[in-house]
């Protein structure tokens, strides 16, 4: 059998309910000041490349020049190096605050003096991969030995390999061949959530810590981005006043050199910082240890998922979750399953879309699979083992005689007129309210009768699912 299409982008999330968070001290958010170390690893004829830089400078519409060098291009990505660097390092140190560094190992080869600075101010340096490079169009033996190659120079260069990792430039690879390494606490190429979360690589659980494109400087130097120092400064803030109203995020901020260690774009950070210090409630973090945090209060949990399972572990879990119904199972297991359908909800969507999309004869095969309620089946214990717990939910495996009678002779009064048994999802409900519900339906006409026992098929389903899935 063939393995049937399985999406695997992740849309889902933490969705409707985050985990609770409890950062130190209190905080209401967790703050982490990336500063990006590029200068001297970007595109250049002097590193290798064929080209010049053309990305993330002052230079509007930039392009690259195939085999030139880009005298201006070069300056700018000095100036960072030489200026931005250490204007940005003097306002950090001088408030205490914890940094990660994103650098570019071949950058950090050339910058002896920063490298230094970083790590008597006892900054966490994260890679930034080998060269400051487009990944896209690497096949994956190049841009493995790429990620090896960075990893191995940044060890030279800083004195221990890197605990986290962000490429930046990266391809559709870069994650998972991250990853696999199992070789970090963190790696950050993403930016689809305000929280760490775990994916799954075979038997290893990776920490994700989601960066961000949109409260970054880099929009100094992008369109729609920033003009003044204070666009920068106010986007921040506010952005930290909601974060802070929400209570339990993580707020990533992406800086580099030679953006925001100019002079007026740095006073936009400054504004930001002194906002967060006058209203309190943040704690400042390295991302390792935002890692560290996580991984101790937040683990990973593992647990059997839908769109992982092979056909038949697949339709002997939730053959039954449509009464005596695997064919609904079936059909679901072949459609394109992903990340969405691996909890209860998104399941239960699939599942339904099957019954849905069935005929007319075989969605009436699914409810004349339905035992009647409170009927022979029960009494002779032949249920399913769901129908017999949720028949005894509502106390319908303890009836009185003239209780029993009653049921019995609304089942076959029901069966008699429309063909099929009364359906009710009767965990919604209690002994009173069934009664109540059998005695209004029974005067339905069919197909009226038809379309609310076919929904609540599908509530007694969804019931099901939510006591063995997220």
């Amino acid at each position: 059998m063939s393995n049937p299409p399985r999406y695997p982008r992740n849309m889902t999330g933490y969705g409707a309910r985050p985990p609770q968070v409890a950062w130190p001290e209190g905080a209401r958010v967790a703050i982490s000041l990336v500063l990006n170390y590029e200068e001297g690893g970007e595109n250049c004829l002097l590193h290798g490349d064929d080209q010049s830089e053309a990305f993330l400078s002052d230079i509007p519409g930039a392009q690259p020049w195939p085999g030139q060098r880009h005298w201006n291009m070069e300056s700018i990505y000095d100036y960072g190096a030489r200026a931005g660097f250490w204007r940005l390092h003097r306002l950090f140190t001088q408030r205490g605050l914890p940094i990660t560094i994103y650098g570019v190992a071949t950058a950090l080869a050339r910058s002896p003096e920063q490298v230094a600075a970083m790590k008597r101010a006892g900054w966490e340096i994260a890679s930034h991969g080998l060269k400051w490079v487009e990944h896209r169009d690497m096949s994956e033996e190049e841009e493995r030995a790429a990620i090896r190659q960075a990893i191995e120079l940044h060890a030279e260069v800083v004195g221990s390999p890197p605990r986290g990792w962000y490429t930046g430039r990266c391809s559709v690879n870069t994650v998972r061949l991250t990853a696999r390494l199992e070789a970090f606490d963190w790696i950050s190429d993403s930016y689809d959530d305000d929280l760490p979360y775990w994916i799954e690589l075979g038997d290893h659980d990776q920490l994700v810590l989601p960066y961000t494109l949109e409260a970054n400087d880099m929009r100094f130097a992008t369109a729609p981005g920033w003009v003044t120092g204070q666009d920068f400064g106010q986007y921040l803030i506010d952005s930290f006043d909601v974060l802070h109203a929400e209570g339990g995020r993580m707020f990533s901020i992406g800086l580099h050199c030679r953006l925001v260690g100019r002079p007026g774009k740095i006073a936009g950070l400054i504004r930001f910082l002194d906002h967060v210090a006058g209203k309190g409630g943040a704690w400042f973090a390295t991302r390792g240890e935002i890692a560290e945090h996580w991984r101790a209060h937040h683990p990973p949990r593992r647990f059997e998922r839908p769109s992982q399972m092979d056909h038949d572990s697949f339709v002997a879990r939730f053959g039954g979750i449509f009464e005596h119904s695997r064919w609904i199972a079936e059909r679901a297991w072949a459609m394109e399953l992903g990340h969405a359908h691996d909890s209860a909800t998104g399941l239960h969507s699939a599942l339904s879309r099957v019954f849905r999309a069935a005929t007319p004869n075989e969605r009436l095969g699914v409810l004349r699979a339905h035992p009647d309620l409170a009927g022979r089946l029960a009494q002779a214990k032949r249920l399913t083992a769901e129908s017999t717990a949720e028949q005894a939910s509502a106390g319908l495996d303890a009836l009185t005689d003239a209780e029993r009678a009653t049921f019995e002779r609304l089942n076959t009064a029901y069966v008699d007129k429309h063909g099929f048994p009364f359906i009710i999802a009767v965990r919604d409900h209690d002994k009173a309210g069934i009664l109540h519900a059998f005695e209004t339906r029974l005067a339905h006409d069919t197909e009226t009768e038809f379309a609310t026992a076919c929904a609540q098929v599908e509530r007694i389903a969804e019931l099901r699912l939510r006591e063995i899935l997220p």
